[in-house]
């Protein structure tokens, strides 16, 4: 059997490793004790003598194919970029949502949503803690969940917010205060490699994944690191003064908005500099295993498009339609979403074709590129 040394030999060494946290997310949920992430949210021993080996921390790992058929089945997965049974171009019917997340604000009206009408008790998110950063976050209360909507700049460490607050609540000590503050259906908001490494953990019935009520995944075209250095190379690259900057958004290419109200944009494929390594060889463009997908890519700015992948998915989109969530109007463009998945698609097959080139390079099978 397989453990957490082989993992850090298959996976870190190489540089494949998301640092999704689903390993330590696991081990800290049963208790275990035995891994922890290191400042920069990658994996280690916290206690080898704690380690049991049980193997599981390395079948969760989204870059290992041990559960990837169950995994698969769980969510009815097709190729070329999973199932998708309606593709949507929505944006949040409250304007103040809209001014302050991204993208006209879908996912943060969706959540406000289902934790208005009972059917989460929080969320996984994460939260700005400087202009540059985020940190996971498990939002509490509807106040929480606005508080945590806006754009993404730097990666987060996966799950390991979630662990230290909620997972480790799985315990046999821990588990009343979890019950006593009602926490049973969560909804978590992730990249594509934290909703892999999620559904793996569903596929295999462990916990913490029954907590988890809904999957909703980011399109992603890579974690970026905003380092000093990236920042003032970033800035060279487009031109421009940090002072000068309003936001930034990542669709089609990476744009920053200037005070000026000028939108300067910059070519993805000029941003590798500044991408975690592991990205390079991700395929997975809009988190092809989520209930439901979301990104600005395909979409007018403001609008949010999203694709519904399970019957769970659609569900929840159709109960916020009308009420969280209005339709883009298609009598203004009747092929909008039909162009909206087109581009996605595109973009797929452009993410899976680097991906598959780099992993020749590194020597390494793709995972997960075929059905």
């Amino acid at each position: 059997m397989k453990t957490f040394f082989h993992l850090v030999q298959e996976v870190q060494k190489p540089g494949l490793c998301h640092r999704c946290g689903g390993c330590v997310t696991f081990c800290t949920a049963i208790n275990y004790g035995a891994l922890e992430l290191d400042a920069e949210g990658k994996p280690q021993y916290a206690d080898m003598e704690k380690c049991i080996e049980c193997g599981l921390c390395y079948a969760i790992c989204p870059e290992i194919n041990e559960f990837e058929e169950e995994t698969k089945r769980l969510v009815t997965w097709s190729a070329p970029m999973g199932r998708v049974i309606e593709t949507s171009v929505l944006r949040a019917c409250d304007p103040r949502i809209r001014e302050q997340a991204t993208d006209g604000g879908a996912v943060t009206a969706l959540l406000t949503h289902l934790f208005d009408s009972g059917r989460i008790d929080g969320a996984i998110v994460t939260r700005q803690v400087n202009p540059f950063q985020r940190e996971p976050f498990l939002a509490l209360t509807r106040q929480e969940i606005l508080d945590s909507s806006g754009f993404h700049i730097d990666t987060s460490h996966g799950m390991k917010r979630f662990s230290d607050r909620y997972l480790t609540y799985a315990s046999i000590e821990e588990l009343q205060p979890v019950l006593s503050k009602g926490l049973r259906r969560v909804a978590f908001v992730g990249t594509p490699c934290q909703i892999k490494s999620v559904r793996k953990m569903q596929a295999m019935e462990i916990v913490p994944s029954e907590s988890i009520a809904y999957c909703l995944g980011l399109f992603c075209s890579g974690n970026f690191i905003f380092g000093p250095e990236q920042r003032e190379k970033l800035a060279e690259i487009g031109g421009f003064s940090w002072d000068d900057v309003r936001k930034m958004n990542i669709k089609d290419s990476f744009q920053v908005h200037l005070q000026s109200g000028e939108v300067r944009c910059i070519n993805l494929d000029e941003l590798d500099f500044m991408k975690r390594v592991a990205c390079r060889y991700c395929p997975d463009y809009t988190a092809e295993y989520a209930d439901l997908s979301f990104g600005g890519l395909g979409a007018d700015e403001g609008w949010t498009t999203v694709l519904a992948r399970t019957p769970l998915g659609r569900a929840i989109l159709a109960d916020a339609r009308g009420e969280a969530l209005e339709d883009f109007d298609h009598r203004n463009n009747p092929k909008y979403a039909t162009q909206a998945f087109k581009a996605a698609l595109s973009w797929t097959e452009h993410k899976k074709s680097r991906a598959e080139d780099n992993r020749q390079e590194l020597g390494r099978p793709q995972v997960r590129l075929k059905g």
